[in-house]
C-alpha cells in the first residue's frame, strides 16, 4: 500500500465529530487600524471573545488526540436569538407568530461566523491549518428548542 492509499484508509475510517456550542454566535470581527502620532498599528476589537470561549469550552472534550489530517468538511448550523417582533402579544404572548421566519438573514454574515468558528477550532488543534477545511455547509437560523448556539459537525471531505 503506497502512502496515498494509506492516508485514504485513515481518513475513510474517520467518525464524524458533532457537538453543540451554547451561546449567541458572533462573527469574526475585522482587524481595526489606528494611527497615534507618527505610529500606525492594528488590533482585534475582541467583540467575539466570549463566543470563542464558548466554542473552546464546548469542544474541549471532542478534540482528537492528534490533529486531523487530510481534506475536511465542517458543517455549521448557527442558531440566533429571535427578536421580540417574532412573538405574539396579548392573550397569546410568548407564542411564535405564524409568519416568523426560520432563516436568519441579518448580520453577522455567514462567512464571518464561519471564520470565527474555524479559527477557534484551529486554536484547539482539531487540525493543523483551517486550509484543510475544503467542504461544508453554513446555515443561519433563528433559535429552536436548544436556544442560541451552533451545531458543528466535522468529517472527512469526500469526492463529489
Amino acid at each position: 500500500m503506497d502512502a496515498e492509499q494509506d492516508h485514504a484508509a485513515d481518513t475513510n475510517s474517520m467518525t464524524p465529530i458533532t457537538f453543540f456550542v451554547q451561546g449567541v454566535p458572533k462573527g469574526q470581527p475585522r482587524v481595526r487600524a489606528f494611527v497615534r502620532g507618527k505610529h500606525a498599528g492594528v488590533y482585534d476589537p475582541g467583540t467575539a471573545n466570549h463566543w470563542k470561549l464558548q466554542i473552546n469550552l464546548s469542544s474541549r472534550r471532542y478534540v482528537p488526540s492528534e490533529p486531523l489530517t487530510g481534506p475536511l468538511r465542517v458543517d455549521l448550523a448557527f442558531y440566533f436569538p429571535r427578536p421580540k417582533s417574532h412573538f405574539r402579544t396579548g392573550k397569546h404572548a410568548g407564542e411564535l407568530r405564524p409568519d416568523a421566519p426560520q432563516w436568519h438573514t441579518s448580520k453577522p454574515d455567514r462567512d464571518n461566523s464561519d471564520k470565527g468558528c474555524l479559527d477557534q477550532l484551529t486554536t484547539m488543534r482539531f487540525w493543523n491549518d483551517d486550509a484543510q477545511v475544503c467542504d461544508g455547509r453554513i446555515q443561519k437560523f433563528y433559535e429552536g428548542t436548544r436556544g442560541p448556539g451552533c451545531e458543528i459537525t466535522i468529517s472527512e471531505a469526500t469526492t463529489p
